[in-house]
């Protein structure tokens, strides 16, 4: 192989010189900028969990005779009857592929070697481990970064998943809701506010949250529906953002409930470790454009002191449906999505 350098910079106009307004590395430059003007705060830190499928097979098309898709994975209980000379068992069903051991997980030494990519390319890397769903489905944690440096990251992470996955004769995707009846692959933001190095979100408000952080929230839920726009942005999307597997549907806050738009993990008292974690994106998404849209939606809240209302710490499937009715919804397709974001 011959090397070849991948690089992240700024898109200028070739007239003027001057960065280009739509190069969206820019517009999150420009949100970073904002956020320092604003005196709020000096940082904006963000910590995206993306998930992602590995498959063995991909077949798909669309025309004048034919429509279909096939989609395998050796890993999948729909293969526990196929011939594979021999075929050893340990194959996961529907909704079973959480943190199991090897053999039944047959990704592990894939994802460490891009897991030893990465850090090969300066990320930062926290763990990975397979994700709920049984065809291939995995996750890579990374550390929390400031905003631009992190979308840097995540390109950078898509291209070494997808290029490690190539180099062992498979294929990674990014598609939101690439199996039907299986959970879909999330892009659960991290997000808190910092100023010269002191974190703003701790305090001894809910979920050990200071007042700035609930504001925050409160904008985040407001414009939630419009900022899936950016967050959620291929009609596949809206195939994840529903109810039944652990889909973040219901726009409130929790510090238990993974069925709400907005959770705050619970598991460290440390103030550095006080966020909130924004669970509607998916990894489809530009992180530049939607980093940013979540800070802005952030700082409207902060600005407006807007309340976030309350928590939805209660069990969903004990819930009636007429108290799940009154619960504020996602919105169900691209569509509407992008109706939000033009009122």
């Amino acid at each position: 192989r011959i090397p070849t350098p991948v690089m992240s910079r700024m898109i200028q106009d070739p007239s003027t010189r001057e960065d280009y307004s739509r190069d969206p590395r820019h517009v999150a430059r420009k949100a970073a900028t904002y956020l320092r003007g604003t005196g709020i705060a000096d940082t904006c830190v963000v910590g995206p969990e993306a998930e992602f499928f590995v498959f063995d097979d991909v077949r798909f098309d669309q025309n004048a005779h034919e429509a279909y898709f096939h989609l395998d994975s050796a890993e999948a209980q729909w293969n526990r009857g196929r011939a594979e000379g021999p075929n050893l068992g340990y194959k996961l069903r529907h909704q079973e592929g959480y943190f199991p051991c090897p053999p039944s997980d047959q990704l592990l030494d894939l994802r460490t070697e891009m897991v030893q990519a990465m850090i090969q390319c300066g990320i930062d890397v926290e763990g990975q481990h397979h994700e709920r769903a049984a065809a291939g489905q995995c996750e890579i944690d990374v550390g929390y970064r400031e905003l631009v440096r992190m979308a840097d990251q995540m390109c950078l992470y898509k291209y070494i998943v997808r290029n490690v996955a190539r180099r062992h004769g498979k294929t990674a995707t990014f598609m939101p809701k690439p199996i039907y009846g299986d959970n879909g692959s999330g892009m659960h933001t991290h997000f808190s506010l910092w100023n010269k190095g002191q974190p703003l979100f701790a305090g001894d408000g809910y979920a050990g949250l200071s007042q700035m952080a609930l504001y925050a929230i409160g904008g985040v839920l407001k414009h939630a529906r419009a900022v899936l726009a950016f967050a959620a942005p291929t009609t596949n999307s809206y195939k994840r953002l529903v109810p039944g597997y652990e889909a973040p549907v219901n726009l409130a806050m929790s510090q238990r409930n993974r069925a709400a738009a907005v959770r705050i993990p619970m598991y460290s008292s440390n103030p550095k470790a006080k966020r909130f974690e924004f669970r509607c994106p998916d990894p489809s998404c530009n992180p530049y454009i939607t980093f940013t849209a979540i800070l802005m939606a952030a700082l409207d809240g902060i600005t407006n002191k807007i309340d976030p209302g309350e928590p939805l710490d209660r069990d969903i499937y004990e819930m009636s449906p007429e108290d799940l009715a009154q619960a504020r919804k996602a919105r169900g397709s691209l569509e509407e999505a992008l109706n939000e974001l033009e009122k």
